[in-house]
């Protein structure tokens, strides 16, 4: 595969699991801040495999995220 293709398969999980969670109630949510929960916490360690990327976006939970969004608003990052 190729990367761009990747970043299209990628992105379509983000928009899936921000649908699953506006299904639940979180209007707001969009694949981009699904993205950047998720990626965060390859900062230090970077990019790891495609099997465990796709299983941190699909098994990503609803208090993890906005776990990670108030840590965000309190470092001062806009939504």
């Amino acid at each position: 595969m190729e990367n761009e293709e990747l970043d299209v398969m990628i992105e379509e999980l983000c928009n899936s699991k921000a649908e699953e969670f506006r299904l639940l109630g979180y209007e707001h949510v969009d694949g981009k801040e699904i993205w950047d929960c998720v990626n965060a916490k390859y900062a230090k360690t970077g990019q790891p495999e495609l099997h465990q990327l796709v299983n941190d976006i699909l098994s990503l939970k609803i208090t993890q995220f906005m776990n990670f969004m108030t840590l965000s608003a309190f470092k001062g990052n806009p939504f």
